[in-house]
């Protein structure tokens, strides 16, 4: 094929491409005699413990707490283990494709318009995500005030059960290479730990390509301490003040599949307590919904209000991703984030790769994690994000050459972000999605990260060591438009997005998953995660984060959880006590 026939295929079926960078996402139930439907539930019970979400870091707390006390854990999502879009990396993104209502991911579309999802499945974001495991920084754990002796031996608990050296191929050493090459040192080689430099991560797929989420550290659980049902979206938490100097926490209501509702309380002693590990968007969503919150905001859904609370909801931020795809002249591996560059400049160089990017067959052509399908129509106003536009994004994919599937995208992270929105409710359910604004590159330090991180990732692409993967004729105007300009989000185009960086950044913007805020540390939660105003109550998840840990958050939301569950059972029996 002709260079210039060739350019033409791929800058029409790119239409079919630049909707979305997202990253998407066995041991059977039987083998954990405590997960149950919740169609199975008691009308009535009682517990140690209550925690409302089985997420990343719902199932280490609930595992560790189960050691010595009861837990029920509530999950308003299914069971990972036998759904095999799930379990294997050949199925990558196949769930967050899947838009039915029992599929484990909820799509999401934040008030910028950028298109999102939310885990609905036990192991939460662990069961969706493209599986890249690294620690925080050593200056973020001394700034959480987080004992460093536990949180090692918290992180390296958590890691026994679900952190693997991926291998590393041809196109993720050409990354390694590159980066080293422009000056992206030292090399740390495989490590767990967040270094300035090149390092090569560690991953939650095994030699297998089997996924292992923050469900299967449940191996460590006590199965007489453990109780989890699952399909059981928690309602709302109740309060008593009779005989109380401020609202104790004393239960919750939640619902099974059937719709039937059923009451969980807390057993009577001053260490009872609720935790809401429901994640960035459940947890301020649940507390909003229990009377914890904006006074104006909570009367408005007639909602009756235990706690004038303005500041839950608020601090939430998503850090922003841009990338660049770099069309191959030869196949090269599927792979996912294997290989970073942690910079001084406050972004993360990372990529992704492969011919058919993990899930063509031969009778469908699907850039898998990069698919139309997952739905991320960028930045596309709501009124234009349409079944019809996502529809002939993916029948565009069928005219492809096939050519237009090899390749791999070089992306850049944003550190921090430094920008912050909020969430507010839309409805009394808790299965609704709330409204939440992330206010992408809303302060001008994000945005000047972004332009260095373009700038990293165009040394990238033009270094010696990269040179084999790309085509010597497309410069790198021509792919910063290519990618640019795809037609698929139906937006405005600015023909200067490829000399304009800053254009191009606010352009090209989406999310890589990473969202936080909106109970944070501080300000809605003490450092000890207990609501403040309030007993009884915790939160503890990614919500209390002012910023995302190192250059993925799951490493270190499942070790809060093993870390707060040692430290609520010391706390209980007053002892320092190693709980395995």
């Amino acid at each position: 094929m002709g260079s210039s026939r060739w350019w033409r295929k791929m800058a029409a079926g790119l239409s079919a491409l630049l909707l979305c960078l997202g990253f998407c996402f066995g041991r059977g139930d039987s083998g954990f005699p405590f997960i149950h439907q919740s169609t199975a539930a008691p009308m009535v019970s009682y517990y140690d413990y209550i925690i409302v979400g089985g997420g990343t870091a719902g199932c280490p707390l609930a595992a560790t707490l189960s050691q010595s006390s009861t837990v029920l854990l509530l999950e308003r999502g299914g069971s990972p283990f036998r759904n095999p879009n799930i379990t294997h990396l050949s199925r990558f993104g196949d769930a967050l494709s899947d838009l039915s209502p029992k599929s484990p991911s909820q799509r999401f579309v934040s008030e910028d318009g950028v298109i999102n999802a939310r885990a609905r499945v036990l192991g939460g974001g662990t069961s969706l995500n493209a599986g890249f495991y690294s620690r925080a920084g050593s200056a973020y754990i001394t700034k959480a005030g987080w004992n460093a002796k536990l949180v090692n031996e918290s992180y390296r608990w958590v890691e026994k059960v679900v952190a693997f050296q991926p291998p590393l191929r041809q196109w993720q050493s050409a990354v390694r290479n590159s980066l080293l090459e422009i000056g992206i040192r030292p090399y740390n080689g495989y490590t767990l730990e967040h270094l300035y430099g090149t390092k090569v991560g560690g991953t939650i797929f095994d030699q297998y390509g089997r996924r292992h989420t923050s469900a299967h550290l449940f191996q460590y659980a006590n199965p007489s301490g453990l109780t989890v049902f699952l399909h059981a979206p928690v309602q709302k938490i109740l309060f008593t003040t009779e005989g109380k100097p401020r609202p104790t926490a004393d239960g919750v209501i939640f619902t099974d599949a059937s719709g039937q509702n059923h009451w969980a309380y807390l057993r009577r002693g001053p260490k009872s307590e609720i935790i809401v590990c429901s994640g960035a968007l459940g947890s301020p969503q649940l507390l909003m919904l229990s009377g914890l919150g904006p006074k104006k905001h909570l009367q408005a859904h007639n909602i009756s209000v235990v706690l004038d609370q303005p500041l839950v909801g608020q601090g939430m931020s998503d850090n922003p991703m841009n990338a660049v795809f770099v069309p191959s002249p030869r196949p090269v591996e599927v792979s996912l984030i294997q290989v970073v560059g942690i910079t001084h400049n406050g972004s993360y160089i990372e990529g992704a790769s492969g011919e058919n990017f993990g899930t063509e067959t031969q009778s469908t052509r699907d850039f898998g994690m990069f698919s139309p399908k997952i739905g991320q129509l960028s930045t596309l106003p709501p009124k234009q994000r349409t079944e019809k536009a996502l529809d002939r994004a993916i029948q565009a994919m069928r005219y492809l050459p096939r050519s237009a599937f090899v390749g791999g995208f070089i992306l850049e992270k944003i550190m921090g972000p430094l920008s912050r929105g909020h969430l507010e409710l839309r409805t009394k359910n808790p299965n609704d999605n709330p409204a939440v604004t992330f206010n992408y590159f809303k302060d001008r330090g994000d945005l000047e990260r972004c332009v260095q991180g373009i700038k990293i990732i165009e040394k990238v692409i033009e270094s010696r060591s990269f040179s084999r993967f790309r085509y010597n004729y497309l410069p790198i105007s021509s792919l910063l438009n290519m990618t640019a300009n795809a037609p698929v989000n139906l937006l405005p185009k600015h023909a200067n997005a490829s000399r304009s960086l800053e254009q191009f950044c606010r352009d090209t913007v989406m999310t890589i998953w990473h969202y936080h805020g909106g109970c944070q540390v501080g300000k809605v939660v003490d450092h000890d995660y207990k609501v403040i105003g309030v007993d009884s109550l915790r939160v503890i998840d990614g919500s209390t984060f002012d910023y995302s840990p190192g250059t993925n958050p799951q490493a270190t939301v499942m070790m809060l959880g093993r870390y707060m569950g040692v430290e609520m059972l010391r706390e209980r029996y007053a002892t320092n006590e190693t709980y395995s």
